[in-house]
């Protein structure tokens, strides 16, 4: 089962490579473990032409459209990739069939990992959220709440920028120290703050109700904005030898090119801040960029056997 482009990971930047690959008639497998970081929200927002559908509809939208230019879908998990020591890689699947593939393309996404919170997992993607330019439209004017976690810078320009959404928004530092200064421009801000150790999110009737503290207090909140820890899935990377930067994300050109020839990377396992929209554009222009390297590795190969047949040039 030999391709040109074998794409891990079946998301916005996964399904965008696959289709302009098959657009480009190369052939093309996406291979999706059925997992997608946006599984339980229930609407996407932000990507022109699809703002308010399902992440669902996207993504049975983008396989058909892969699909439909010749590209193949294949549903399992990757367990690793490897170099052949020539212009190949091979690629293993949990169970499955080994894919040989002249390129290779890592769109597999992050991980969010939550303080661990009584009832915040739970209300994830639904009252409980992280990015207000996904979903502070839909909690506009609403009672808000931001809550303190390990990802301090993030959450301190969170708690700045969800203001913009709603005049009530209150602040839990939680495990975070603020200095004077922000403290300051918080308030400056016009934002709340409650100090003392959060304990648990109120959740009644299937709606986030408050956000409890240890003391006691329970202070009404209709949603929660929370920063997550992000934790690229990047081992399939890391595992082919791909440099990583010092931020300690494997590093990219503009294209996603990565520092193995033949490994491009797109979406949010090497761009934490990407959206949707954005994600399924870096796969657009990865996709360019390794038909391009295909391109050059079918030039060589036609002048060699061109050369080959006796024909002078």
């Amino acid at each position: 089962m030999e391709y040109d482009v074998v794409v891990v990971g079946g998301g916005a930047a996964g399904l965008s490579a696959g289709m302009m690959l098959g657009r480009s008639r190369r052939r093309v497998a996406v291979i999706d473990a059925g997992a997608p970081r946006n599984a339980p929200a229930t609407h996407l927002h932000g990507f022109l032409s699809r703002d308010g559908a399902s992440p669902a509809e996207l993504l049975a939208a983008g396989r058909a459209e892969v699909m439909g230019y010749g590209g193949e879908v294949i549903t399992g998990r990757v367990r690793g990739i490897e170099h052949d020591g020539e212009c190949r890689f091979v690629v293993r699947l949990d169970g499955g069939p080994e894919l040989t593939t002249r390129g290779v393309l890592v769109a597999t996404g992050l991980r969010d990992e939550l303080p661990d919170l009584p009832g915040l997992r739970a209300r994830w993607g639904n009252d409980v959220l992280h990015c207000p330019y996904c979903h502070g439209f839909e909690v506009r004017d609403a009672p808000i709440g931001v809550l303190g976690g390990d990802n301090r810078p993030f959450t301190l320009h969170q708690a700045a920028l969800v203001r913009q959404w709603s005049a009530d928004v209150v602040f839990f530092p939680n495990r975070i120290v603020l200095t004077d200064e922000e403290r300051e421009r918080l308030t400056a801000r016009g934002i709340r703050i409650v100090d003392g150790a959060v304990t648990r999110l109120d959740v009644r009737e299937d709606r986030l109700h408050g956000v409890e503290l240890a003391d006691g207090r329970t202070v009404p909140r209709a949603a929660v904005f929370v920063g997550p820890r992000f934790v690229p899935h990047d081992e399939l990377l890391t595992g082919l030898g791909c440099q990583v930067g010092e931020n300690g994300w494997v590093s990219t050109d503009a294209t996603g090119r990565t520092s193995v020839p033949g490994v491009w990377a797109a979406g949010n396992v090497v761009d934490s801040p990407a959206q949707l929209i954005t994600a399924a554009g870096a796969g657009s222009a990865a996709a360019v960029a390794l038909n391009h390297h295909l391109l050059a590795e079918d030039v060589e190969r036609a002048v060699t056997n061109y050369r080959a047949a006796g024909v002078v040039v």
